[in-house]
Order: structure tokens, then C-alpha cells, then sequence
């Protein structure tokens, strides 16, 4: 036998290995069951927590919905341009995550401004810039107030609201989540954390890699 293709024939197997035994990520919230009829049987059906349409402005002024992210796996976060506190260090973090997978056209970012008075477009094109960001696989959006709060609270199950007691003004989660294709909720990473941003990254990858 060619030993060449002996050794080839050794790593395809410890790769086939590999990835079937790959972890499965879990997908999180609530869900419900639903009963419907396929083929003339009833069967069960399970419906899972999943973000719903959105419409904000981006860096550029442009609106972005949930059509913007269609067929990509994307990672959201919330946070202020002021914060005094944990956003510098997650977004310095984040950049880690943008520089690993930029150009991926199946991945995004989509951060959230707590503090739409003052983060109007221009500041966050402004922050952008300064963050080195160039084109849209990062977007940085800003809206209604309540409309953002009720995105972190009740759809991506995360703390973002104003808080007078807070530092800065804010009450804010650090959690970065990692949405699937089909808007389900795969992940939590806190994003002042080198271990947990390196789980993220390795996610991310999971998920580009999971066949849906």
C-alpha cells in the first residue's frame, strides 16, 4: 500500500472522528410545542425562541432589519459609546472575534446602542472609524430607546436599560450572544473574558460548520 496515501486515508478518518463527534451547541429559551398534521398523521412539533424583525439605523445611516442578517450566523451585543466601564474592554474583545472571521460572508456583528440620545449616526460612525471598522459586517445600530431595550430584554434575554445608578448612566449585560440562521439563540459569552471570547470564536465556527 502507498504509505502516502495510507497516512491521507489515517487523517480523513481522524477527521470524519472529529467531526462527528463535535459538540452540538444548545439552543437556548423558551419554547413550546405545537401540534400539526403531516401526512395525514398529528405530530408533535417544537418552536423555538427566535428573534424576531427589527429596524434600525447603522453607522451609515442606513436602515438594517433582520433581512440584513438572513442566512448568517451573527454575534449582538449592547452597549454605549460613553460607558465607563465594561464596553471598551468588550469591544476591544470583540475585535478579536471581527478580525478572525472578516470577509466571512455567512457572519456578522450587530451591536446595539443603550444610549440612542447621544449615539446618533454620526457618533457611531465615528466610533466605528475609530475602532478601525470598514464596511457593514460589523454594524453598530441606533434607534428608538424602548424598541433597543426590549430587543436585549425580551428577545435576546439580556439586561439593557437605563439606570441612573449605574455607572455612566446604564445598566447593561456583557454578554455577547450568538445568533443562528435561523435566529435562535446558540450561545452567552461574556465579553470581558479572554476564555469565554475564545469559546465564541470556536462557536461561531460550530455553527458556520453545522448543516441547517
Amino acid at each position: 500500500m502507498n504509505k502516502k496515501l495510507s497516512f491521507l486515508g489515517l487523517i480523513a478518518v481522524a477527521t470524519l472522528t472529529l467531526n462527528c463527534g463535535r459538540q452540538k451547541l444548545p439552543i437556548l429559551g423558551e419554547r413550546e410545542t405545537a401540534i400539526k398534521t403531516v401526512d395525514g398523521q398529528q405530530v408533535t412539533d417544537t418552536i423555538y425562541h427566535s428573534v424576531p424583525d427589527f429596524k434600525f439605523a447603522n453607522q451609515n445611516g442606513d436602515t438594517v432589519t433582520a433581512k440584513d442578517f438572513a442566512g448568517k450566523i451573527y454575534v449582538t451585543d449592547f452597549f454605549f459609546t460613553t460607558c465607563p466601564t465594561i464596553c471598551p474592554i468588550m469591544k476591544k474583545k470583540m475585535l478579536e472575534v471581527y478580525k478572525k472571521y472578516e470577509g466571512n460572508p455567512n457572519f456578522g456583528i450587530l451591536s446595539h446602542t443603550i444610549d440612542p440620545r447621544h449615539d446618533s449616526v454620526a457618533v457611531l460612525r465615528q466610533y466605528a472609524i475609530d475602532l478601525g471598522i470598514k464596511g457593514t459586517q460589523w454594524q453598530f445600530v441606533t434607534g428608538n430607546r424602548q424598541q433597543i431595550y426590549d430587543m436585549g430584554q425580551k428577545h435576546y434575554l439580556v439586561t439593557a436599560q437605563e439606570d441612573a445608578t449605574s455607572p455612566g448612566g446604564f445598566n447593561h449585560s456583557a454578554a455577547c450572544i450568538l445568533v443562528d440562521k435561523q435566529k435562535h439563540l446558540r450561545g452567552m459569552y461574556d465579553g470581558t473574558s479572554d476564555k469565554e471570547v475564545a469559546k465564541l470564536i470556536e462557536d461561531i465556527q460550530i455553527l458556520l460548520d453545522e448543516k441547517q
